[in-house]
């Protein structure tokens, strides 16, 4: 295979296989589907008045601007950033020996299409706010430190911190303070650009610290990555992104990470198969235990250097199977076993120049899993199965299409028919006459139809805080529950084993309850969200239907869908109790009196669970509430453009009088129809 050079980016494209996109058929058939419903809202848009178009052209942008996203968190040197070159279908895309200092995460934003054009690249800056709380606090764990009076440990981290701040001062000079906060934006992007902002790399010699184009010369201050292509392998716009990962010195990768995941509803875990996944890993188990199981896939991967894969694969696999048992994960998360080394080596046309233990490798899961449907492969096109990228495409292209695309488009598809039905009901009113009952009348309807906006949307908010003060009752009770558990059993210890025996308590009991707790709340508030929104599109059909008679019949309102809570990944924080070190010994030793570690370790606790408490009990619950207000204020808002149109058809017409009268009336009717006939076909 001959290898090919991108000219856009100078990164190696290569020949590829033939079924790059296996796996991805899910998708794109999402993708031919989205294409239909924008095509039905385009023939509307055309036949529609300006209210209608206002709504049609917001749902085409909502349309435009699906772009489903794919957390990657894994153990570090599992190949997480060498899976997403491969899955991304560019080899050497992203450097993938980045240094562990860094705390990016780089999202790969992939559009379809086989040649790139106007490639970009943002990057942003750490804030001051973050910085201050790295360099007076020293990061998660410097806070940790602090309150468990580990002053030694404290003072270490701290000089770690100084010697990166320094280390950046070098690099940047005054520019330094200047950057905090702000964004470097480029109309390209190619290696070393990457590397400058993401990859720290070796040590620079002082001649080097004036040059712009040096590796790494931003890398300790940037927070985030954004990287836009255009990718030969994806039928519909994706994003994928590369989490720094969990544990490290200042828990801002742990931060940084629980963020991406918050933002995604699909998450790849991945892991190596030297190592699977054990208790060591209970911050990335931690990640994925507050997750539903259909949000996560996990890829185990460097099969490639096992020495039996064919047999020690269903080893691993129960291995993995028991410790999300033990520890609470999600107990039936897909598996599947790969190699993005495989992969790579496909992409860049190297599969000739394969570590010979890859080699060896790749024979023997081949001689375990080529059958009769692969007589006819290409050496290229079996390696790509094998190395599991088109299963793991498949894995998550069913859950982007199944759990967000079909969703949406459905919802899409439902808003619309409301508005061109209301077009029509709209032309009924025109053409018979009812409900012309003048200008006082109308005033008097539209005077009713607020009136059920207020009262429905301050009713579902009543309700709704109803519903999330419950929720914090609950939290709270169960955060008091686990510190008094967790006291008693210090005080037991201490009395029963003295002051020099190692103490520990499992936090996963406090994160249980909350996670009990918000899986109650958001059931509730989605019951009681559904409930209300049936409600005022039943109040909205009787005043419709009471004020216009049967010219609005033809009206489908479609009862609004409402929107899922955020999974509650705040609770993968790490706390102290997560932590088996010397801290707690040299803590209880300089206390003298058993009673008093009770108030100190309340104080500790409670700051500890400070920031994932405020997360859940204030942050997302409050993004929960706005979130199903502002789509029944959506609906409303919809509803008010039909009884616009209505109301201006009782009174003569307005724009509406062109569309349904004159030559092209007949056409316009019919191009409605078929343009209905089709949004249709997305909500039976």
């Amino acid at each position: 295979m001959e290898t090919q050079i991108e000219s856009a980016t100078d990164i190696r494209a290569s020949a590829r296989p033939t079924n790059l996109s296996a796996g991805l058929e899910p998708l794109a058939a999402f993708a031919r589907r989205g294409r239909r419903l924008d095509g039905a809202l385009a023939a509307l848009h055309g036949v529609s008045g300006e209210r209608v178009q206002r709504s049609l052209t917001r749902l085409q942008a909502e349309l435009a601007a699906f772009e489903p996203s794919v957390t990657l968190l894994g153990q570090v040197k599992s190949g997480k950033t060498s899976l997403i070159n491969a899955m991304a279908g560019w080899a050497d895309l992203l450097p993938s020996d980045v240094n562990p200092w860094t705390s990016v995460v780089t999202s790969l934003h992939l559009e379809p299409g086989g040649t790139r054009t106007e490639n970009k690249a943002s990057f942003q800056f750490m804030t001051e706010e973050e910085w201050d709380r790295l360099t007076t606090k020293g990061g998660r764990i410097g806070e940790m430190a602090g309150r468990a009076g580990a002053g030694s440990e404290l003072q270490k981290i701290r000089t770690q911190i100084e010697e990166m701040r320094e280390r950046s001062r070098q690099r940047l000079g005054r520019k330094f303070e200047l950057l905090m906060g702000q964004k470097h934006d480029y109309g390209y992007f190619d290696k070393n650009l990457i590397e400058r902002y993401i990859c720290l790399g070796d040590d620079f010699d002082d001649d080097g610290l004036g040059e712009l184009d040096e590796q790494g010369r931003f890398a300790d201050i940037t927070r985030a990555a954004d990287l836009y292509l255009n990718s030969q392998s994806v039928p519909h716009r994706l994003c994928l992104r590369d989490t720094p990962g969990v544990n490290d010195t200042f828990m801002m990768r742990e931060q940084i990470t629980i963020q991406a995941i918050r933002d995604s509803r699909i998450c790849v875990v991945v892991l190596s198969a030297g190592q699977a996944l054990t208790s060591v890993d209970m911050g990335l188990i931690r990640m994925i235990s507050n997750l539903k199981s259909r949000e996560v896939v996990i890829f185990v991967n460097r099969i490639d250097e096992l020495a039996d894969p064919a047999n020690q694969i269903a080893e691993i696999e129960a291995s993995i199977r028991q410790t999300l048992d033990t520890h609470h994960g999600p107990q039936t998360a897909e598996i599947i076993f790969g190699s993005a080394y495989w992969a790579n080596k496909v992409l860049t046309g190297g599969m000739e120049d394969m570590d010979a233990t890859s080699s060896a490798a790749l024979l023997n899961w081949a001689e375990a899993s080529v059958n009769a449907t692969h007589a006819k492969a290409t050496p290229q096109n079996m390696v790509w199965e094998l190395s599991g990228l088109p299963a793991l495409n498949r894995a998550v292209s069913e859950r982007i299409v199944t759990d967000l695309g079909n969703p949406l488009l459905a919802r899409i598809a439902a808003t619309a028919t409301t508005a061109a039905t209301g077009q029509q009901a709209a032309n009924a009113v025109m053409v018979q006459g009812d409900g012309g009952g003048g200008g006082a009348h109308m005033h008097d309807i539209r005077t009713a139809f607020e009136d059920i906006c207020r009262t429905h949307l301050e009713a579902l908010e009543v309700e709704a805080g109803r519903v999330l003060d419950g929720f914090r009752d609950r939290a709270d009770r169960a955060h008091a529950t686990f510190t008094d558990r967790a006291t008693h059993a210090l005080i037991d210890h201490l009395e029963k084993w003295g002051e020099d025996c190692h103490w520990e308590y499992d936090p996963a009991g406090l994160r249980m309850l909350l996670r009990s707790a918000y899986s109650v709340m958001a059931s509730r508030l989605q019951t009681t969200a559904q409930t209300r929104y049936e409600g005022a599109v039943r109040d909205v059909a009787e005043l419709l239907y009471d004020s216009f008679g049967s010219a609005v019949e033809g009206i489908q309102l479609a009862v609004p869908e409402v929107p899922q809570p955020a999974s509650p990944v705040a609770l993968a924080q790490s706390i102290a109790l997560d932590f088996n070190d010397s801290w707690w010994a040299s803590w209880w030793r300089r206390t003298r009196g058993y009673k008093a570690f009770a108030k100190q370790f309340r104080t500790l606790i409670a700051g500890e669970t400070q920031d994932f408490m405020t997360q859940l009990k204030t942050v997302q619950t409050a993004d929960a509430q706005a979130a199903v207000l502002a789509r029944l204020q959506g609906f409303f808002d919809d509803q008010r453009d039909i009884l616009l149109e209505i109301a201006d058809c009782s009174s003569g017409g307005g724009d509406m009088q062109a569309l349904f009268t004159g030559d092209q009336a007949g056409q316009r009717q019919t191009e409605t129809n078929t343009a209905l006939e089709t949004l249709r076909s997305f909500t039976e």
